[in-house]
């Protein structure tokens, strides 16, 4: 599996993972990853194998390189409902939410699977992202009375193939609403017959000495796994489906991630502007690639119409019955019935995000 784009500014450039190897390595086949997915398993032997228990609803993914982080304090939901693009107030104990901090001019910056237990707001983000978020959400505090707080070192991350809201007496974990609309929003992709709904997935919140036992006796599964379902459910995902000029539009993550009506917050102009006035610039889209060859191109690869560059790769996988398959952003007035190349072989597109 191809590495992700890494000129993204809103995740690390740094390769070291900052946690230590997880003790899943230890299981029999584990193929540890490179840079920071190298502390966690890309697969376990038999990666298609893999992808079929999770789509059984059984099996269990290491994410223990996820950062966590809490935000304590009674103005804590307040707070991030002022700052991020989710509507937060009244979250109910372990109910989940997707929320996004923009930039000034509505691109994407941070991604935060959130969950709430009451006294506390859990957030998961991307590997190497965490340092940037805690510094922003620091610098946003101002007289309010919060306080953000790394626990990455004490709390890891399993990933589960189950729809449903952790509840009492088990660990506390955040639900994927993908492809769900969330609150007062928009999709721009279909929202009947979408492939995502067939996807079912959340993080479990787990202290890090205790991972081995939280994963049990479960099967595991790598991310290879993980990601070929999350590619063909065309789940967006920081630093893959983002770059330095992303806004959601183009990947269709404001049907989970964004209220339209919930008040102020930086990015919005931009928002509330696309989606009332025009179409993004870009558009993702998702591509079956031909699968007469062994090596499968790298994120970040161009994806040509003729010899004119229009996009690039963000993610790419092996489905195990698609075969070869990527999600790409490419220039919005593309024609979805023209054949694209990338790396030489051709790719059909699938609009996700309409022209």
């Amino acid at each position: 599996m191809p590495a992700p784009v890494t000129d993204d500014p809103t995740t690390s450039e740094v390769v070291t993972p900052r946690v230590p190897r997880s003790p899943l390595l230890r299981h029999d086949g584990a193929v540890a990853g490179d840079g920071l997915e190298s502390v966690v398993a890309l697969h376990y032997g038999d990666p298609m194998r893999e992808q079929r228990v999770l789509e059984e609803g059984l099996g269990v993914v290491d994410l223990s390189h996820r950062e966590v982080i809490t935000v304590t304090g009674p103005d804590r939901l307040t707070w991030l409902h002022s700052l991020t693009t989710q509507a937060l107030l009244g979250l109910a104990p372990r109910e989940s939410r997707e929320a996004l901090i923009l930039s000034p001019k509505g691109h994407v910056e941070h991604s935060l699977h959130l969950v709430d237990d009451g006294e506390t707001t859990w957030i998961t983000t991307e590997p190497g992202a965490g340092a940037a978020l805690i510094a922003w959400l620091d610098r946003m505090r101002f007289m309010l009375r919060v306080e953000v707080t790394d626990v990455t070192d004490d709390w890891a991350v399993l990933g589960e193939p189950h729809g449903s809201e952790s509840v009492d007496g088990e660990p506390l974990a955040w639900r994927d609403p993908w492809p769900d609309l969330v609150g007062d929003t928009a999709a721009y992709g279909p929202v009947d017959d979408h492939p995502g709904t067939e996807r079912r997935w959340r993080e479990v919140i787990v202290p890090r000495p205790d991972l081995l036992a939280a994963a049990g006796d479960r099967p595991l599964a790598g991310l290879w796994a993980a990601e070929a379902l999350r590619i063909a459910a065309w789940r967006p995902r920081l630093g893959r489906e983002t770059d330095h000029r992303t806004i959601v539009h183009e990947v269709d993550w404001l049907r989970t991630a964004v209220h339209l009506h919930k008040g102020c917050y930086r990015g919005q102009e931009t928002v509330a502007r696309v989606h009332n006035l025009g179409r993004p610039p870009r558009r993702l889209v998702f591509l079956h690639l031909d699968g007469s060859g062994h090596i499968l191109p790298a994120a970040g690869s161009a994806v040509l119409s003729g010899e004119k560059t229009i996009g690039h790769v963000t993610s790419v996988g092996r489905h195990h019955v698609d075969g070869p398959i990527a999600l790409a952003l490419i220039k919005r007035n593309t024609d979805p019935g023209l054949e694209l190349l990338i790396d030489d072989l051709s790719a059909a597109q699938t609009v996700i995000v309409a022209p």
